[in-house]
């Protein structure tokens, strides 16, 4: 019996899709390129928990990082490669993880974006705005994705005063405050390989007002939808020179908009760990008080009530969120994570840095977009 050739169409598009809807849940492949940065230990804890991204490589030459890493985490040795070169001689991720000092990320973006692979690094972007602008272009020239990763940015309590920002449920915001920091890279016993470039003014860029600083300018850029402050004015000093002699580990940024004004407090002089966000509008407050809790008080409430948020799987973490995006289920433009978001920020980190070498306010001018 012959089949319509209807039939047969209905059938093989049938196929068609089976094999398309496959091929989109099937998991990522990506390589971590570099293993000095600390935060390197979260992404193979993450990598054993999620079906959507696969490790098909590490591009880490140090021998005692690949032991280190390789031991700890039962790594084969197959997977290690000396450079990124070799590394694309032998397999194509579709995205580099980069856990390295940020004083690198130019060179292995612009590496990853010739071979056509996006790249997703570890805040801050870089250390200079130069470098910042560099990788924009590389990713503009060979239509790659540059993202950069913030724990804050997988915070549901973070997301969801955005989203009350957004809705003008606040109304005009008028004030925001963000602490963020801890008690200090050596007292919270960082890696040596990572406290070596941490503390380090040109590794780092500086000290805590980048290594923390960057996290409220983030949140800030997506909060102003993007735009630059009109002016920054920053002040930084060293309060714990025995471990801290090069770089300051303490600093006060405050960003100036038209009708708004932020202060941001960076600091590795805190007695605990904090990441947290005060937004102050016309209509009430928001306070993001740890990753899951928002407390908020309105105009016409008359006591503040704390509330319990959830994030879809997609904003949970880094790896989710990469391969949401490498699916094409989410745009991510304009995101925390974004690449527009974060030349934004890397003006406001440049523009403190000068502020505090030179001693006055910075007016900031937009680069083009």
């Amino acid at each position: 019996m012959k089949l319509s050739l209807q039939v047969l169409l209905i059938a093989g598009g049938a196929l068609l899709g089976g094999l398309t809807a496959r091929a989109q849940n099937e998991p990522i492949p990506v390589a971590i390129v570099s293993l000095e940065h600390g935060h390197a230990e979260g992404v193979f804890r993450a990598l054993a928990k999620t079906g959507n991204v696969k490790l098909i490589a590490i591009v880490e030459p140090d021998k005692d990082l690949r032991a280190k890493y390789g031991t700890k985490y039962h790594l084969d040795p197959a997977l290690f490669y000396d450079t990124m070169d070799a590394m694309f001689a032998r397999v194509k991720p579709r995205a580099v993880l980069i856990y390295s000092g940020p004083t690198a990320h130019r060179g292995i973006v612009q590496k990853a974006a010739e071979h056509g692979v996006d790249a997703m690094m570890e805040k801050p972007m870089a250390t200079t705005l130069e470098d910042a602008l560099a990788m924009r272009e590389a990713a503009r020239k060979y239509h790659t994705k540059v993202l950069v990763n913030y724990e804050t940015s997988w915070y549901g309590s973070n997301a969801e005063v955005l989203r009350d920002v957004a809705d003008g449920k606040l109304g005009t915001v008028h004030k925001v405050v963000v602490h963020d920091g801890h008690n200090g890279p050596v007292e919270i016993h960082v890696p040596p390989e990572f406290l070596k470039w941490l503390t380090d003014p040109v590794g780092n860029g500086a000290g805590a007002m980048f290594d923390f600083g960057c996290y409220g300018a983030d949140l800030m850029t997506v909060m102003m939808h993007g735009e630059a402050p009109l002016s920054v004015t920053a002040v930084a000093q060293t309060n714990k020179p025995e471990e801290y002699p090069k770089v300051d580990d303490d600093a006060t940024i405050i960003l100036r908009y038209p009708k708004s004004q932020a202060v941001l407090m960076p600091s590795w002089d805190w007695p605990f760990g904090r990441k947290d966000m005060e937004v102050y509008g016309t209509k009430g407050y928001a306070i993001a008080n740890d990753p899951m809790t928002v407390t908020t008080r309105f105009a016409e409430k008359s006591k503040p009530e704390t509330q319990t948020t959830t994030v879809p799987v997609e904003q949970s973490n880094s790896l989710e969120y990469l391969a949401a995006i490498e699916r094409g289920q989410i745009d991510g433009a304009h995101d925390l994570s974004a690449l527009d978001t974060n030349i934004v920020t890397m003006q406001i980190l440049d523009a403190a840095k000068r502020s505090v070498k030179e001693g006055r306010t910075v007016e900031v001018t937009p680069v083009p977009r």
